[in-house]
C-alpha cells in the first residue's frame, strides 16, 4: 500500500519490521512510539493495534499535505466496473 501511496504523493515513507517480541520489551515502550502494527502520517498516530483501510490513509496523508481529500472509493462490483453513472 505504502510504496503505490507514495507514488501519488510527495511523501516518504519508512516500514519497520522486527518480530512480535521486540515491540514487547521495556526499551520499546520507553521510546513513546505506538503499539504495533501502528501507522503514523507526520507526528500523528492514524491507527495503533490494528490495520487501516488504504482510503483513510490516504485521507490523512492529504490531509498532513494539505491537499482535498480523494473520492471515497465506489462499492459493488457494477460502480468499480463501469464507473459513477451519468
Amino acid at each position: 500500500m505504502m510504496p503505490r501511496l507514495g507514488t501519488r504523493y510527495p511523501i516518504e515513507h519508512e516500514i519497520i519490521s522486527k518480530p512480535k517480541a521486540e515491540y514487547l520489551t521495556d526499551e520499546y515502550f520507553e521510546m513513546e512510539l505506538p503499539v504495533a502494527p501502528a501507522v503514523m502520517v507526520g507526528e500523528e498516530i492514524v491507527v495503533e493495534g490494528t490495520d487501516v483501510s488504504e482510503y483513510e490513509l490516504e485521507v490523512r496523508i492529504c490531509h498532513h499535505l494539505g491537499l482535498p481529500a480523494p473520492e471515497p472509493p465506489q462499492k459493488g462490483i457494477l460502480k468499480r466496473l463501469f464507473g459513477k453513472p451519468s
